[in-house]
Parts: structure tokens; C-alpha cells; sequence
């Protein structure tokens, strides 16, 4: 099987071609090798996941009753324990994931149909809820997982079982298929099918990528059908009896309100969403679609601009785990679902792909460094589902969760981290991120080596060096991040000579003969900026939020003798002092601190403003907020 040639512009290079060497996230990759994968594996089993893939489930047995969605956490597991094996052999680990993939194989149908719910719990009931069950998005998912196996290890043990069920897929829901004009009510398996067609060849299943999306939307509508087919509530029927009375908020929640070329703003369900806009990018890039291009910048234009928070988080509501209305920001109550930002991340590296701008990846880079890592805990053993922008001191995190999205998904992030770091096109290098790193790439016929030297994300200098077996022609592509005032580029020992030029797509090219040997200095003028939102957004009215490099900043009541929300700052700011670590600067200086004392445990309201004292503060990257125990926490800071 031959991988097709993709459309897109530039397209992001394979796991196992990148190794990560950097000082902030190589300690992370290596706990997640050493430690998470470990305990959520363990959790995988305890839960009863795993062992529901022997199919002895029946009607009074002891063994947890098996989940429509339990095989998307076992396929995202898998997926990131075999980035993992791409770059770091680990035979504990290949046994693990061998023996996964030994039980998805066992309980597959002689059709290749695979979801334990539909077989023992449900049996006969197989794609009749399409809004709720969850059926194709957990196929999804296990197709994601078939397609990293494979390349990152080049078997095709777990891709032969996840073609199986595609060809399935494409039996009932292509022409003439049962069901055909369905779709999923959780997208996903849109972009999985793309990633199958890219690994394959096999068009039938970037086919049905474009008719799933296509469907979406259209009128008659398929959940009404369906609805009426089945004559029952559906698997979240109880937990929504307002859905008829409320139709089209419950059609937004799942995008399928509107045909997607017709839609203009983000709404619902968040990481719902950001699937399908992932799908949509990719289909742009493989078919040259400018309806749906359009589409996508569009949606795009919306949400950066009206509906995201300044950490990368999206999503302001819990009660349908995503967007409301433009500008409805809430700190304290912020649904931010780590899982969303992984999906902002999933469709801002496609939008980038697709145009070959640097605006996306600054997003990429905002959302990967604040609202995605602070997810999970420094020890990689605990997790957030959401990510407040305050605390009032009771929020923590957790080992695991009954819906348990959002823990394997991080792992699968974290672990292709080097699929983002860099992107190519046939004549082109393009350094997204500014992580320590090893390329090894194919460009304009030389087999180069690009090794990224750094102090980490947000350091002032970045130093690559170039290998290579033979000098060749090709353009080296450097970001010029949002977060630098200004970029200096020097080349083969000469100094970075004065602000390089930024091209309209928010790249220096530096296009020349490459050899052997040959470096690239990149300087950035970095420093603290005071972020203030828009005057709509009424939860920062007064507030500033803290900036360094890509981070995000926060306070967290531990540090201070007051509660963080009590601290007001002033004319100075902050500024970056060394760390234990030395990687990521905490930001030290003085505020004014407000407190009554005794008098504010005695009464709620008062004639005069509270007494304020100078304090010194420290401000913590926000993803390493709560590592510490409970305390209160505040991004958004109020200015004198």
C-alpha cells in the first residue's frame, strides 16, 4: 500500500522521524513513557475496559456492564503508547500493546464489526442511534489507533483489524448502504477515514470522510428519521427530555443545524466541533474543496476572535460541555475540556497545513502550552476534564473519570509531539514550534538531519544545525511566533544581523544551497506582556492576564497571604526569576494585596474599600497550577 500525496501545502512529518531533546518537554515525554502510560493502562484493566473485549459479558453478571464508548479510551491509549514504541523501543510496553491488539482482534465480527456494547449488551441495535451511542465515533478512534501502529512501527497487525471495520463503514453508509445518509452524533471518524485513505490509498475512504460530512446537516434530517425508526428515547434520551422542545439548540450541540458549508459560527458541543472542522480541513487539502476551505476560516475567524479563552481553552459551559454565546467568557466556571484544546490543536495544525500561515500555529502554540499540558498533573498520574481560569481553592485533580476522554487523548498528544514541531513540502522545512528536537527528513531530493537546539518554549535563541549527505537547494521556514516583538536570523556563525524579514504568512525563508554542517541562529526579542480582553467580555472587565513565550501565567493562593482574586497589581509587572528547573521563568514583583482581616469573616459588605498592603507575588505557568496542593487561583488579575 502506497501513501497518496496529499493536497495540502505542507503536511506534518511522521512521529517517528522527530526525536524530542528539549529541556521542558523531554522530562514530560519521559514520564509519559515511564509512568502515565503505565497507570492509565492499569486503569484500562481496574475499569473493566480491557476485559470486556473477551465478550463474557451477559445480563446479571458481575463484570462492569460494557460502554458504547469504552473502545475510543483503549484506541487512544494505543494510539499514544505506539508514538511511543516509534522512537523509544520498549518491549514491556510492545507486549501490552500486542496483547491490546490481540483483543480487538477477538472480538471483532466475521463482518468486522467491533464495538463490545453492540455485541453482548445491545445485540441487534447496531447503528440505530447514531445521535448518542457513540458507535462511530469509538470506530474512529480505533481506526486513529490502526493508523499510528502502523507508522510508527510499520506493522499491520492493528491496521488489518481497523480496515476491516472501515470496509464495513463503507458497505452501510456508502451507496446503496443500509444507512446510507446517517452520520455520527460525536464527529470523528471523518478524520480518521482521511488518515486511513492517506495510509492506504484506498479512495473509498476519503469518500466516505466527504459523505459523512456532506450529510451533515441536510434535510430530511437523520436523527428525526432515525428517531422515528427506533421509536425510543436514544442512549442519552433520559438525560435530555427537553431535546423536542429545544430542537435546534440540540441540533447546534451536535453541529448537524445546519449543511457545514452554510455554518458560520462555532457552537456546541466543543470538542465535537473541533473534529469536524479537523475533517473539513483535511477534505479541503485532499479534494481542493474551497467551499468547505471557506468554511473552515470562517469558523475559525469566529471562535479566536468571540469565543476562546486566552490559555487556548474553549468551551465556556458544562451544561453542554461547550460554546454559548460570543464573549461569554467566565473564568471561575470555564468548562475549557482538555480534550477541546487537543481538538483546537488537531484543526489549527490542519488549517496550517491547508494555508501554510503561521497565525494557526500561534494558536496551536497557545492552546498546546496552557490550555492542553494543564491537564495533567507533574507527576503524569492525575488529570483535569476541565480547566477553570479560577479557583475559589476547591478544584483538583483526579486519577480518573467515568467518561475518560480526556486523559488517553493528552497521552496521544503528548506523545506525537514531533508531528508538530515541523511540517514539509517537497522543496520546504518548516520549524513550527521552537522545541529541542531532531528532524530527519526527505527535502528537494537530499536526505537531510535538522537538530533544534533550545532552552525551551519562549527561550530568546534557538540554534539549528543542518546534515546532510549532499549540499541541496530547499527553503528553511522559521515561525515568527506572536509572542516575540521581534525575530533576528544569522546564518553560518554570523550574528543575527538586525530584524529578519517576516513574509505575509508569518515566516522568515531563508532559501539557499544547504550543507553539511551549516547553521541557523534565530534570536527573539521576548518579554512580559499584559494581555487585556476585549471591553465585551465582561469576566476581564479591569483584568489583565500575564504572558511570557507561549505561557500563560497564573497566581495561586499558596504563594500569597491573601486569596489570589484579592491581589491587585500595579504599574510594574512581573517579571521572569530562575526556577528550580531553570526551563520555564516563574514572573516575581510587586502588587498590592486587599484584606479586612477578622472584619471580612464578620460581615459581607462594607461603606469603605478594603486596606491594601504591598506584597510580592509570584506568578506560575498556568499549566502547573494545583501541583501544590488546593489553593485559590487566578489568571485574570485586576489593575490599578
Amino acid at each position: 500500500m502506497e501513501p497518496t500525496p496529499t493536497r495540502a501545502r505542507r503536511i506534518p512529518v511522521n512521529v517517528r522521524d522527530v526525536v524530542v531533546q528539549d529541556p521542558f518537554w523531554g522530562p514530560r515525554q519521559e514520564l509519559l513513557r515511564t509512568r502515565t502510560l503505565a497507570a492509565q493502562y492499569d486503569q484500562l484493566v481496574a475499569t473493566g475496559r480491557l476485559g470486556a473485549l473477551a465478550l463474557t459479558w451477559t445480563p446479571g453478571s458481575e463484570e462492569p456492564t460494557p460502554h458504547p464508548f469504552w473502545e475510543s479510551d483503549i484506541a487512544k491509549w494505543l494510539e499514544a503508547a505506539s508514538y511511543v514504541l516509534g522512537t523509544h523501543p520498549d518491549a514491556a510496553l510492545e507486549a501490552k500493546v500486542d496483547g491490546v491488539i490481540a483483543a480487538l482482534a477477538g472480538a471483532q465480527g466475521e463482518d468486522g464489526y467491533l464495538n463490545v456494547y453492540f455485541t453482548v449488551v445491545a445485540p441487534g441495535q447496531r447503528f440505530t442511534d447514531l445521535r448518542d451511542a457513540h458507535e462511530l465515533y469509538s470506530a474512529g478512534h480505533l481506526i486513529e489507533a490502526g493508523v499510528a501502529h502502523h507508522e510508527a512501527t510499520g506493522r499491520t497487525t492493528l491496521l488489518v483489524v481497523v480496515t476491516r471495520l472501515a470496509d464495513l463503514l463503507c458497505r452501510e453508509f456508502g451507496p446503496g448502504g443500509a444507512h446510507h445518509g446517517g452520520y455520527c452524533g460525536h464527529e470523528e471518524v471523518e478524520l480518521a477515514l482521511v488518515r486511513l485513505y492517506r495510509v492506504t490509498g484506498e479512495r473509498r475512504y476519503l469518500d466516505l470522510a466527504l459523505t459523512f460530512v456532506d450529510a451533515r446537516g441536510t434535510q430530511p434530517h437523520y436523527f428525526e428519521l432515525e428517531h422515528g425508526r427506533r421509536g425510543t428515547p436514544g442512549f442519552f434520551g433520559e438525560h435530555f427530555p427537553q431535546r423536542e422542545q429545544r430542537r435546534r439548540e440540540f441540533e447546534e450541540y451536535n453541529q448537524s443545524h445546519l449543511p457545514v458549508r452554510e455554518q458560520t459560527e462555532v457552537v456546541g458541543h466543543a470538542v465535537r466541533a473541533m473534529y469536524l472542522y479537523s475533517a473539513m480541513a483535511d477534505l479541503a487539502a485532499e479534494t481542493g474543496d474551497d467551499g468547505l476551505r471557506a468554511a473552515c476560516e470562517r469558523l475559525w475567524t469566529h471562535l479566536t476572535t468571540r469565543r476562546m479563552y486566552v490559555t487556548g481553552g474553549i468551551g465556556d459551559s458544562r451544561h453542554n460541555e461547550g460554546f454559548t454565546r460570543d464573549h461569554a467568557l467566565p473564568n471561575e466556571t470555564a468548562y475549557a475540556e482538555t480534550c477541546a484544546s487537543i481538538g483546537l490543536v488537531f484543526w489549527a495544525s490542519r488549517m496550517a497545513g491547508l494555508t501554510g500561515r503561521a497565525t494557526y500555529v500561534d494558536v496551536l502554540d497557545r492552546a498546546l502550552h496552557n490550555g492542553v499540558i494543564a491537564g495533567v498533573s507533574a507527576d503524569g498520574q492525575r488529570f483535569f476534564y476541565e480547566n477553570p481560569l479560577a479557583s475559589d481553592g476547591t478544584v483538583e485533580r483526579a486519577d480518573w473519570f467515568d467518561c475518560a476522554c480526556c486523559p488517553p487523548n493528552l497521552a496521544r498528544l503528548e506523545a506525537s509531539l514531533g508531528s508538530y514541531i515541523y511540517a514539509t513540502s517537497p522543496d520546504a522545512v518548516a520549524v513550527d514550534l521552537y522545541i529541542g528536537s531532531t528532524l530527519t527528513a526527505d527535502v528537494a531530493g537530499a536526505r537531510i538531519r535538522l537538530r533544534q537546539e533550545t532552552a525551551g518554549p519562549g527561550a530568546d535563541r534557538v540554534v539549528l544545525r543542518v546534515a546532510a549527505a549532499a549540499p541541496a537547494t530547499w527553503s528553511l521556514l522559521l515561525r515568527a511566533p506572536s509572542w516575540a516583538r521581534s525575530v533576528s536570523v544569522g546564518v553560518n556563525g554570523g550574528p543575527p544581523d538586525g530584524v529578519a524579514p517576516v513574509g505575509a504568512d508569518g515566516y522568515v525563508r531563508l532559501r539557499r544551497e544547504w550543507a553539511d554542517g551549516d547553521t541557523v541562529e534565530i534570536r527573539f526579542e521576548v518579554d512580559v506582556r499584559r494581555v487585556h480582553a476585549s471591553t465585551l467580555v465582561a469576566a476581564d472587565a479591569g483584568r489583565v492576564a500575564l504572558t511570557h513565550g507561549p505561557f500563560v501565567y497564573c497566581l495561586e493562593g499558596i504563594d500569597l497571604d491573601v486569596p489570589a482574586h484579592a491581589v491587585v497589581l500595579g504599574e510594574s509587572t512581573p517579571q521572569p526569576r530562575a526556577t528550580p528547573s531553570g526551563v520555564v521563568p516563574d514572573l516575581a514583583g510587586p502588587a498590592w494585596g486587599e484584606t479586612r482581616g477578622r472584619a471580612d469573616l464578620d460581615a459581607l459588605y462594607f461603606t469603605e474599600r478594603a486596606p491594601r498592603t504591598e506584597i510580592a507575588v509570584t506568578a506560575v505557568p498556568y499549566h502547573s497550577w494545583n501541583n501544590r496542593g488546593r489553593s485559590t487561583m487566578a489568571v485574570w488579575l485586576r489593575e490599578a
